[in-house]
């Protein structure tokens, strides 16, 4: 490379050596994801084709066939192709009831036919975990163009009061953390994960740091044991005992006689029994509503970089931040200083509350047309709803430092 480019004097480009990138790695984040799935000790994985996402799965086999293998060659995952994406998150959500830490990855129009699955998961609190790879839609949209399209749609995914953990990754060192994370978060909560990347971030290569192996043990969640069961002679699978909002579970096959309980997506109790009462069906809700708010305190926090003196305020997430500190530079040089917040996971947490509360000015940064974090935002901290400015754009391009910082300008101009 370096011989033809020097042969031509009338090219402007070099290859020279640069320092600084030592013990770096290239990367895409769907390889990187699926490293950190594989690092997570995932079991199982079912999946349809789909761009942008299919990466991450093919990935996925070839880290498996290395990290998921016992030293006498028996192989600890199974990963299955599935007919469609309805049948991949009917896989994965057996599964996970079965005890297997299980996983899949889609696009928006998967998310979409996804839905019943997702709210069965929810509802029957069996943990999975789907990665959604963001493309441009509605509908088949741009398949090859980047989108966060799907952050509302996949909050709220079901039908009914139904609202999902999800992590939103910004590098590639979060992709991979998230990996892990997500299926520590989806055992010990008892739910659906979704772990929302996008085209930018999941297809093209980066340079990040080298990854670290997890330090903690896995988290696998309140799953009791033959020796518990028998000690306490039962359990009640809907109870919140310890006021966290989650019950204590088993895994099939555990051997005691204490260990079956029936799982149903129609009203039930906290014994696990078929009801229509109606304060029982309150009381359901009420404590799946509580492990929502419990899991405001133990999803990834956000990334908040305050300025003194800053009156403006700017929140993004996912692969928006990559033009954002060229942004706020911009906007510095132009007397207008700024703090930033990048939102790593849904439901929001009491920092980001503190953050919006804080700033008289607040605009929301995103790739997509609706604004569609802002609109989640203005139900969390109602108070505020008035005072979170859009700045969102969706021509299938990642958004640009020039196009953010200008956009910003213009609303402090008015």
């Amino acid at each position: 490379c370096q011989d033809n480019l020097t042969k031509d004097a009338s090219s402007p480009y070099r290859v020279q050596r640069v320092t600084g990138n030592e013990n770096k790695v290239l990367i895409e984040g769907n390889t990187a994801g699926a490293l950190g799935t594989c690092f997570g000790g995932f079991t199982f994985a079912a999946w349809y084709p789909i761009t942008p996402s299919t990466s991450l799965i093919d990935a996925l086999g070839d880290y498996a066939k290395e990290l998921r293998v016992d030293p006498d060659g028996t192989h600890n995952y199974a990963i299955v192709q599935a007919e469609d994406e309805i049948a991949a998150i009917g896989m994965i959500t057996g599964a996970g009831w079965a005890g297997a830490r299980a996983m899949t990855s889609t696009s928006g129009p998967g998310i979409s036919l996804m839905t019943e699955y997702a709210g069965l998961a929810y509802f029957t609190e069996i943990p999975i975990v789907v990665w959604d790879i963001m493309r441009m839609g509605p509908s088949t949209g741009l398949p090859t163009r980047v989108s966060q399209g799907d952050v509302l749609p996949t909050y709220f995914l079901g039908h009914g009061d139904t609202r999902h953990i999800v992590l939103l990754p910004g590098s590639m060192q979060e992709c991979f953390d998230f990996g892990w994370q997500s299926l520590d978060l989806a055992e010990r909560l008892q739910t659906p994960v979704f772990v929302l990347s996008d085209l930018d971030l999941g297809m093209n290569i980066w340079m990040t740091d080298q990854f670290q192996y997890p330090a903690k043990p896995l988290d696998r969640g309140k799953v009791l044991t033959a020796a518990q069961l028998d000690e306490t002679k039962g359990f009640n699978r809907y109870e919140d005992v310890d006021g966290d909002g989650i019950g204590y579970r088993t895994i099939p096959g555990t051997p005691s006689k204490y260990a079956a309980y029936f799982t149903r997506g129609s009203g039930h109790n906290k014994y696990a029994q078929y009801t229509e009462r109606a304060e029982e069906w309150e009381a359901n809700l009420d404590r799946l509503h509580h492990k929502h708010e419990f899991a405001r305190t133990i999803v990834p926090p956000p990334v908040i970089d305050e300025t003194e003196g800053a009156e403006v305020g700017i929140i993004a997430y996912g692969s928006t931040d990559q033009g954002m500190a060229e942004a706020r530079v911009f906007l510095n040089e132009r007397g207008i200083k700024t703090s930033y917040l990048r939102i790593r996971a849904l439901p929001t947490t009491e920092s980001i509350h503190t953050f919006i509360r804080k700033y008289p000015r607040l605009y929301v940064v995103e790739n997509n047309y609706d604004g569609q974090m802002r609109k989640i935002l203005q139900t969390e901290v109602p108070e505020r709803a008035k005072d979170l400015v859009q700045i969102a754009k969706c021509d299938g391009l990642p958004l640009s430092a020039e196009w953010i910082a200008q956009s910003i300008l213009k609303g402090e101009q008015r």
